[in-house]
């Protein structure tokens, strides 16, 4: 109820009619005791605001996804080309675990994709396997694409074979490289780069060794990820560690007296960098969440301290910024 009432947008003309109860039931404290009178109070004058709760469709085609493996596995049918595809989501969530939700369940995903967990699994297994994965699925990267075919075939005869298809993720240099880094994460190089520390030679030359030798080659990186520095690939997966993420702004917010809003945006700033590691595109400050309480110009007529935090956010970027 306190994350509803907070997400209400105050600005909206039937919200303003009601700020009084806004503004008491956005606080947890305030429903410790209840009086009958209080949630009469509750429904009438805020409850016609809040919107309802909806599933998520993308939550719901994987449960559809699951019960249908469920109920393949019942009737002794191996439904191959579900499990595939149920592979295929889970190793699209590991691509964004530095997401705190999928966190979570990185233990789940890694005995998934790395194990013989889901060959091994039983309806209970599958089932949790759905109840802990299905509100993720709101996080799958979105890809989008269109095929136009238009074509006329003749069938000369069916015939149903089973379905022998591999699926081993690890031989995919983006799946190796991505587990390894996650794997890795609290030592050597990599922990450096999540915990903003500039990176020595040697360092350098370790991540080299790891993602261009053992894991695969550097023409296996550069299919897959370009030019994009090895320091910023690894930082992108582990994210930013949040208290190097303060400790990389507690200068400049010790050193300047910022009123609420301020505040406010330079944690929006903070919470992004943690869960992606770096802010390469600033032109993500003039949306939502960071604009809830003012636009950049709005909250920061002194440019001085506008260009405090830009030097902040490009030291971190700079951490990352090996070859």
């Amino acid at each position: 109820m306190v994350a509803k009432v907070r997400e209400l947008n105050r600005e909206n003309f039937a919200v303003r009619q009601h700020l009084r109860y806004v503004d008491q039931y956005a606080h947890k404290e305030n429903y410790q005791l209840l009086t009958y009178e209080d949630t009469l109070t509750v429904k009438q004058e805020l409850a016609p605001l809040l919107e309802p709760d909806q599933d998520e469709a993308s939550a719901l085609r994987f449960d559809a996804l699951l019960y249908g493996i469920e109920l393949a596995q019942l009737a002794g049918n191996p439904y191959s080309l579900a499990r595939r595809d149920l592979k295929k989501k889970v190793t699209a969530l590991a691509t964004v675990a530095n997401i705190s939700d999928i966190q979570e369940e990185s233990d789940l995903i890694n005995k998934i994709l790395h194990t013989s967990y889901l060959d091994d699994a039983k309806t209970d297994n599958l089932e949790h396997i759905r109840k802990s994965l299905r509100d993720l699925m709101k996080y799958l990267p979105k890809k989008q694409a269109r095929y136009d075919t238009n074509f006329e075939d003749e069938v000369l005869n069916i015939k149903e074979n089973p379905s022998n298809l591999e699926n081993d993720d690890l031989k995919d240099y983006k799946a190796k490289a991505e587990y390894y880094v996650r794997k890795h994460q609290e030592s050597g190089a990599i922990a450096k780069l999540k915990e903003n520390i500039p990176l020595t030679p040697n360092d350098i030359k370790e991540l080299e060794q790891i993602l261009w030798s053992e894991v695969g080659s550097k023409t296996d990186y550069r299919a897959e990820y370009g030019e994009k520095p090895l320091g910023e690939f690894v930082r992108e997966i582990t994210g930013l560690d949040m208290k190097a993420a303060k400790e990389a702004f507690s200068d400049y917010l010790d050193n300047n007296q910022l009123d609420s809003r301020q505040i406010y945006f330079v944690n929006q700033i903070i919470e992004y960098i943690v869960q992606n590691g770096v802010m390469k595109d600033l032109s993500v400050l003039q949306e939502s969440p960071f604009t809830d309480k003012g636009s950049i110009v709005e909250l920061f007529s002194d440019l001085s301290l506008w260009k405090g935090i830009r030097e902040t956010i490009h030291r971190i970027n700079v951490n990352a910024q090996v070859a």
